[in-house]
């Protein structure tokens, strides 16, 4: 049963949310534009609110301040489940909660997944522990994003968890070493432990020709998940997940690209062009 709360949203958080979106620069913007006005404005509140605790989380303020502002993120959505949100985009969230159902606990968990990026030093202890975290930071939003698209069928939600994996391990791998700079490394010590690997430090790591195992391996378990998102989308309707299926395919390229470019150079970027990026969305987004 949908949660009901009083229509208290206005139209001026609905532009903050859509700003905050347009301005982010996301090559999602084009894909939320072909869907209807008030799913459009759903995933904008929803960018919106993941755009603004992720910069909490890349921020450089010191830890504590950090947390404190995640936490106060925690307190907004408490209020936004009792209708009186206090943000603009909590305000802009409001009609999209009490529209689709969107669940409290995907809000929070997306919350979990900044406090681990939000930390000084981030590594992941295990493979479990790196899909947990994907879940947190991707597969929440993909579980508000399938509501908002029109499906909360167990189907939908396979897609957004896989998918979500997906998403995840790819920007691991394109930003393996951009991350590294800012002391985060996201490659399971577990995997690299397995090939002889005992450092825990990010620069150290990188130069060890044997992390290139570690990372054809991470490779083939998101390529394993690109497949498991594909066969869930073959129980629902396509036109209905446009956006995700953009997103799919975006992503898509972007591993093909890193498998073409190997593991041996990993500073080497691995880029989509915008033309092509276009393309996706022409072909996935309005056929």
């Amino acid at each position: 049963m949908a949660t009901v709360f009083p229509d208290t949203s206005s139209f001026d958080a609905k532009a903050h949310a859509e700003a905050v979106t347009r301005n982010s620069g996301t090559s999602f913007y084009g894909a939320m534009r072909v869907l209807p006005p008030h799913k459009r404005d759903g995933m904008y509140a929803v960018y919106a609110y993941c755009r603004e605790i992720d910069d909490i989380a890349d921020d450089d303020n010191p830890l504590a301040e950090k947390i404190a502002a995640l936490k106060e993120w925690r307190s907004e959505i408490d209020r936004l489940y009792q209708g009186k949100p206090v943000t603009p985009t909590g305000r802009a969230l409001l009609d999209p909660v009490r529209t689709f159902n969107l669940r409290k606990a995907d809000f929070l968990a997306l919350i979990e997944g900044m406090e681990i990026d939000a930390q000084e030093r981030v590594s992941m202890p295990s493979l479990a522990a790196l899909e947990h975290y994907c879940d947190c930071v991707a597969g929440a939003v993909g579980m508000l994003s399938v509501r908002i698209f029109g499906s909360d069928s167990t189907q939908a939600e396979d897609l957004a968890q896989t998918l979500g994996r997906a998403l995840q391990l790819t920007n691991i791998l394109r930003d393996v070493v951009e991350d590294s700079h800012r002391n985060r490394f996201y490659l399971p010590r577990d995997m690299l432990k397995a090939v002889g690997i005992p450092s825990e430090d990010p620069a150290t790591i990188i130069k060890d020709t044997r992390v290139q195992s570690v990372c054809a391996n991470l490779a083939k378990i998101a390529e394993g998940y690109f497949t498991a998102a594909q066969n869930a989308l073959t129980h629902l309707d396509r036109r209905q997940m446009r956006p995700a299926v953009v997103m799919m395919h975006v992503y898509r390229g972007y591993l093909d690209r890193l498998l073409l470019r190997g593991w041996s150079d990993l500073e080497k970027p691995v880029r989509i062009p915008k033309i092509q990026k276009l393309w996706i969305a022409l072909r996935y987004g309005l056929f």
